[in-house]
């Protein structure tokens, strides 16, 4: 199993970027996908996921309205549309996957069974 988050950098506020995770070695259709970040000094925070193929987002109340998740699984990808984008989104973001997670463990970091390599993404004019 293997996943790769892509597309951080630096973005003035007001700013969008896409990040996108590059899953490998499972199936995406029946396998739940979430983002999180971390910013220095402060705890991993959940940010969205997406359970199995046609179920609706979750997201964190700090990004709803401006962060948008997708997934392509003919690709074996996830992405997440950054929109509107503020200094304290600054963090570096990482991609989760977990075959069987509830609804309730969404947003614990310790529920997802595996993690990608993070991508550093920069809010700052």
């Amino acid at each position: 199993v293997q996943l790769q988050a892509y597309g951080g950098g630096l973005v003035q506020p007001g700013g969008s970027l896409t990040l996108s995770c590059v899953t490998s070695g499972f199936t995406l259709d029946d396998t739940a996908i979430g983002w999180f970040r971390q910013a220095p000094g402060k705890e991993r925070e959940f940010v969205s996921a997406i359970k199995s193929s046609g179920s609706r987002p979750f997201y964190a109340d700090s990004v709803k309205g401006r962060f948008s998740m997708s997934r392509d699984n003919a690709k074996n990808t996830v992405f997440l549309q950054m929109n509107s984008l503020k200094p304290e989104d600054t963090a570096v973001y990482y991609c989760a996957a977990d075959r069987q997670i509830i609804n309730s463990a969404i947003s614990n970091p310790d529920s997802w069974d595996w993690w990608g390599q993070g991508t550093q993404v920069t809010v700052s004019s």
